[in-house]
């Protein structure tokens, strides 16, 4: 028996001098393949317009969150739990494989010939050897699941327009690496002596016991090994080379788009400048490096298409097409020897790469990267990049395609009224502005809706386009202004110097327009005096909280179509809070100034999350507390909080008809009375956004739900609350 302190083995067993020799040559030769790759795909980055954000400001602590979130596989295990565990099982496999492959090299290379001795021998060689079993094993059983989901349960958002060789050739080289090292390995211990009690070993062992069982002998392990290592050794090497030059890239560029992550992405655009040459995405030239980067990070998963209710209701819109469509016509057009390798771009029909190079629009009605068609079916509810595990800015790329379909004028034509209506009335109902502040006049008596244009107050309310002219929104901003008053809080409107706030007509592309709401508003700000701003409309409180103060109107000041006169930014250091009511009114309830005792109401319902109050602003707690207040029995849907299913009024999608198998209203609806652990006891459907009442009323009629659930939202939950109560 080998004593403890001297056990080890030889590496090179059977492999000579010139083979020795060869084998360190051809590690050379990838490395330096690898690393060109590397280099290449990052100049071409660099080649990408500037990015609005910076991205790389605390940079080393940037990369210990991403470290930390990549090593945790946070994103994986986020709703999929099976995925999780595959992703850990392979991730922590292949590192730790890595750094043992490091460590035998750092003990041959460097300090065996330093030292004249070996560190990798007795207790510390055989804890390696465990560890390099342990992990092995895990990183097979990991590509294993890879493999059982992607060609046994044929997992659907596997598969599509983009998958193609390379998706089989990366699972079937990493399984072939794993096996064949664990052979290598039973093989290796069969024909060495000395190894026979090493069963720390313990996968190497099994199959060495194996191999002897079925025949093999010391000298005919020692025969073949040559041939079973030099396989092993020729497709890790072709597999380092590889990487950077079709998907395995992911494993770095993914690493990098997670560090480089913008933590608001979404909830807040980047801002267009004052250049008259400007243009959004005219070209691949207009995609900032982010972008760019965003398509190589993407490893094909359709998490976001899976999470995207456009794609489930039949829209023509899948946001990992979009991504890989993009990154395809990038690779066919360009001439770089890594970027245009083809292997996305020429396995696939998904490409649409010109024989000139640039003639290809990048989004239009026919024959560009991107159809149109796909950008109008957006909802702009961000949860593609919510599901994304990679932090790919779907959004951000979307607005730039409908930005150029702006300024080309190709957009819906119900879209253009809307931008007419808004130009001109200041609204998007084309309604006088003088009749904004109409919703007020059948207010009880006695509650008083102060003008916060001659009145200091502690609130100013921004009460939104739906609560001011819609009639069904109306009972909403009465039922909130009798709350308020309830509560006796000071509070104002602006009458009619509000007007849209321009959330969606952003998200739409028509960004001057947008300015030009912002500019008016914070000059109106300006005038008033007030503590906090407060708004009924998630998308309001989006915009205004998150957008406004972004904003550089100095670098619009020149500009004589900018109907403002303003250089300052509007609340950069956030002195201003910036609330939607149910934030506020959840604090009321607290300090019981709305007398509420719990139990008032006894009601079952079920609450939908607004996309730009959730998924955007991470607010998913004060409406649920409020409904609890009232003493309804909350049932939560399947797809709540985060996972929250969008209505379908985000984007524009209030405006415009799209074909599609069934309505985003309808579907949520379906959910909330069949799928709901209350099911058909749901009796009150709670929303707390204006444009979600708009929506699931009109899914309510369509969808043939009228007799089994009623729309409410929070506000007149707590009205009737506050009247049971009194």
């Amino acid at each position: 028996m080998i004593p403890l302190q001297a056990a080890t083995r030889e590496t090179f067993w059977t492999i000579g001098p010139v083979g020795k020799a060869a084998f360190y040559w051809l590690a050379a030769v990838a490395v330096l393949v690898f690393l060109y790759g590397v280099y290449a795909r990052f100049a071409a980055y660099a080649r990408g317009s500037a990015d609005p954000r910076d991205r790389l400001s605390n940079l080393p602590g940037r990369v210990v969150a991403a470290t930390k979130t990549v090593l945790a596989n946070e994103n994986q295990f986020d709703g999929d739990l099976y995925t999780g565990v595959m992703h850990t099982f392979v991730l922590w496999g292949f590192l730790v494989l890595l750094v043992a492959t490091t460590i035998l090299g750092i003990d041959i290379d460097l300090y065996r010939p330093l030292t004249g001795e070996s560190f990798w021998v007795g207790e510390f060689y055989l804890a390696y050897q465990f560890a390099v079993d342990a992990f092995g094993l895990l990183f097979v059983v990991g590509v294993g699941m890879a493999a059982y989901r992607r060609y046994k349960t044929r997992e659907d958002r596997l598969w599509g327009k983009h998958t193609s060789l390379e998706d089989d050739a990366f699972v079937w080289t990493l399984f072939l690496l794993g096996v064949g090292g664990f052979l290598v390995e039973g093989v290796s211990m069969v024909g060495q002596a000395q190894r026979a009690t090493e069963t720390v070993s313990f996968v190497g062992m099994a199959l060495a016991t194996g191999l002897e069982a079925a025949g093999l002998t010391a000298a005919g392990a020692e025969a073949i090994y040559g041939v079973l290592w030099w396989s092993h050794s020729l497709l890790a090497f072709a597999f380092v080379a590889w990487i950077p030059y079709a998907k395995p890239f992911h494993m770095i560029s993914s690493f990098a788009n997670v560090v480089a992550r913008d933590e608001k992405a979404g909830a807040r655009l980047p801002n267009v400048p004052a250049d008259l040459d400007h243009t959004n995405a005219e070209s691949l030239d207009d995609f900032t490096w982010k972008e760019l980067m965003d398509g190589d990070a993407c490893t094909k998963c359709g998490r976001c298409t899976d999470a995207c209710p456009a794609d489930t209701v039949g829209r023509n819109l899948d946001p990992r097409n979009v991504i890989l469509d993009l990154k395809a016509y990038r690779e066919s057009v360009s001439d770089d020897p890594v970027a245009g390798s083809g292997g996305e771009a020429m396995a696939t029909d998904g490409g649409v790469a010109s024989a000139d190079g640039g003639t290809v629009p990048i989004v239009a009605d026919e024959g560009g990267v991107v159809d149109a068609e796909s950008m109008e079916s957006c909802m702009s509810c961000m949860a593609c990049m919510d599901a994304c595990p990679v932090d790919i800015e779907h959004l951000t790329s979307f607005t730039k395609m409908n930005r150029q379909l702006v300024d080309e004028g190709a957009v819906d034509s119900n879209l253009q009224d809307v931008f007419q209506d808004v130009m001109q009335k200041g609204n998007t109902f084309g309604e006088p502005q003088s009749a904004r502040g109409d919703w007020t006049d059948d207010l009880d008596d006695g509650v008083e809706v102060q003008d916060a244009r001659e009145t200091e107050v502690e609130y100013l309310w921004y009460v939104g386009d739906y609560p001011s002219f819609d009639d069904r929104n109306k009972k909403v901003a009465r039922a909130l202004a009798r709350l308020f008053d309830e509560a006796d809080v000071s509070f104002g409107v602006l009458f009619d110097d509000e007007k849209t706030d321009g959330n969606d007509i952003r998200r739409i592309g028509e960004e001057f327009l947008y300015l030009e709401l912002a500019g008016h508003h914070v000059e109106t700000f300006a005038d008033c005096e007030f503590e906090n701003v407060v708004c009924t409309d998630p998308h309001s409180y989006n915009t205004i909280k998150n957008e406004y103060p972004e904003v550089d109107f100095a670098e619009f000041a020149d500009d004589p179509m900018m109907p403002f006169d303003r250089e300052e930014p509007w609340n950069p250091a956030g002195e201003i809070d910036v609330f939607h009511w149910t934030q506020v009114v959840e604090e009321l309830v607290e300090d019981g100034r709305l007398g509420l005792s719990g139990d008032e109401l006894d009601y079952t319902v079920t609450y939908h999350d607004p996309c730009h109050l959730g998924r955007y602003n991470d607010e998913y707690e004060a409406p649920r507390e409020l409904i609890r207040a009232t003493g309804a029995d909350l049932h939560e849907m399947p797809r709540s909080r985060e996972d929250s299913f969008c209505c379908g009024g985000g984007g524009g999608g209030l405006w415009t008809e799209h074909e599609e198998d069934v309505k985003p209203s309808e579907e949520r609806l379906r959910e909330a009375v069949e799928d709901t652990d209350a099911g058909a006891a749901i009796e009150k459907f709670v929303v707390a956004c204006p444009m979600c009442t708009t929506m699931f009323e009109d899914g309510r009629k369509t969808g043939d739900f009228e007799d089994e659930v009623e729309i409410v939202d929070v506000a007149e939950l707590l009205i009737e609350a506050v009247a049971a109560g009194s």
